[in-house]
């Protein structure tokens, strides 16, 4: 009785912790945050006129919504062509984060330096770094100088003609190459990401694996028995924070139609109302694929 009573008191003050921990958040969500939401949602059911009077909401009901399904084909184009593309790049992040985190869990000389250079692309996605990358004209000019420079037949590009003129498998090799160029990108966007499985990796006792190691356990039979299980909540943690990160990019469309519908038409409905059926449909996402995630975690004290 006695243990079970420091047990429960461990774990109250754990779940103390946590709720300290996100407070802020909390507090900041509900008195910045909750007010400006009720009000897009609402805007999503009206026309907004703005005047030097201010702004004033007419109710048209599904109106908006009904042009984003059937007025504007455009709309409808970007929101398939940018939840596929977060579905396969938040694949490629979740693999190429997770093996990036186990090389660098292991034991080998220079091991700090090469995790210094893993962990570049959480300095890289900040702001500062990522505008500079964007708008520097230096840059610019040193990209086209090289591509001009650069012989336009590589291995990949050489690969790809091979396949493509086979036939086989078309579509699918067509994805495997968008990944592969793409893979600057994936790189970036998996900082966070390969932190999360290193901290994880991390906390993994090693005399599991050397029990294992005893009995005759392979390494490949240890990570799918010893591994994917103990960091498997980890990839719940890692999935919604990929979607969600992937929602936010400054190249995502859909997200540039919503702003110039809202900044250079000035329709403030018709963009509350495509943000709101983009924002949903993210949410459904989420919700299954951690509903299917979650099904395969498991769970220890």
């Amino acid at each position: 009785m006695k243990k079970q009573n420091k047990v429960a008191g461990l774990q109250r003050r754990k779940a103390i912790s946590g709720y300290l921990f996100i407070a802020p958040f909390i507090i900041g969500f509900l008195a910045f945050m909750v007010k400006p939401l009720f009000q897009s949602l609402y805007m999503s059911f009206c026309t907004v006129e703005v005047s030097p009077a201010g702004i004033n909401n007419i109710y048209t009901g599904l109106s908006n919504y009904v042009r984003a399904f059937t007025v504007d084909t455009e709309f409808n184009r970007l929101l398939v062509e940018e939840i596929s593309r977060m579905c396969i790049n938040s694949l490629a992040i979740m693999v190429f984060s997770f093996f990036v985190a186990l090389i660098l869990n292991q034991k080998f000389k220079g091991r700090a330096l090469v995790r210094a250079i893993f962990f570049l692309p959480v300095i890289l996605s900040s702001g500062v770094i990522l505008g500079v990358e964007h708008d520097n004209a230096l840059l610019a000019s040193v990209q086209s100088m090289v591509e001009e420079t650069t012989n336009t037949t590589s291995i990949t590009s050489a690969i790809e003609n091979i396949l493509m003129t086979s036939g086989i498998g078309v579509s699918a090799f067509e994805t495997v190459f968008e990944i592969v160029d793409g893979i600057y990108d994936v790189a970036i966007a998996s900082g966070i990401q390969i932190i999360i499985f290193l901290s994880g990796l991390q906390t993994i006792p090693t005399n599991m694996y050397e029990a294992a190691s005893i009995e005759g356990c392979t390494a490949w039979e240890s990570l799918w028995k010893i591994t994917f299980p103990m960091i498997s909540s980890l990839f719940l943690v890692n999935w919604i924070y990929t979607i969600v990160d992937f929602c936010m990019r400054s190249d995502n469309e859909v997200l540039e139609k919503i702003s110039e519908q809202m900044i250079a038409h000035i329709n403030y409905g018709f963009a509350s109302a495509m943000s709101w059926i983009y924002f949903v449909i993210v949410i459904a996402i989420i919700g299954v694929s951690s509903f299917i995630i979650s099904k395969g975690v498991y769970y220890y004290d």
